[in-house]
């Protein structure tokens, strides 16, 4: 019953969203789109900075971030993300899930029924808000998941380091949302 009772929320938060919040969507962009470049997204970010959506509502009205919002149902952690917070999330595109997918050879639906979804989720959120500004080459952060991301910055933007070497590129920065900030990134961190 509690299950039905989530699905029932999310139904009337995702219509709700994109009543309400519509408009981050159109100001985030394509995720592929080639003519996006640094000082685009930037502004992007800032366009959306006034937003008073949580971090569930930022996703949920960004088209390019659907596989995501996806996961986040899924892994039932709705609630959690939607809480209080404060928290940082570094948000893998649908670019970035489609990348892993054919990476691990597994359809979008068997992604979604791993064991492990939470803990993937939960590796790319950390406690607390983390602006960019506030990240130094060589940082390493802990995740809520318990692992820990190493940070890279340079000129060319900041990079993330997951315990596999993986990489992913923050593609746009310090998107805020009242219950924190999101960071959009090009590739699924791995634990």
């Amino acid at each position: 019953m509690e299950k039905n009772n989530n699905k029932m929320r999310m139904i009337g938060a995702v219509t709700a969203v994109v009543l309400v919040v519509g408009g981050l969507g159109a100001c985030m962009g394509d995720d592929d789109d080639a003519t996006n470049d640094a000082t685009t997204e930037t502004s992007q970010s800032t366009s959306v900075a006034e937003s008073q959506s949580t971090i569930v509502e930022l996703a949920q009205a960004t088209d390019s971030l659907s596989t995501l919002v996806a996961a986040v149902v899924q892994a039932e952690l709705v609630d959690t993300l939607s809480s209080e917070g404060p928290f940082t999330v570094f948000a893998p595109t649908d670019a970035a899930f489609g990348d892993l997918l054919e990476a691990l050879d597994v359809t979008a639906e068997e992604l979604l029924a791993r064991e492990d979804l939470g803990a993937i989720l939960t590796y790319h959120v950390v406690s607390g808000e983390v602006l960019a500004a506030d990240l130094s080459d060589g940082q390493v952060v802990t995740t809520v998941q318990g692992g820990e991301l190493t940070v890279s910055v340079s000129d060319a933007g900041v990079v993330l380091t997951d315990a596999n070497g993986g990489t992913a590129t923050v593609t746009a920065a310090d998107v805020d949302a009242s219950n924190g900030v999101v960071h959009l990134i090009d590739a699924v961190v791995l634990p």
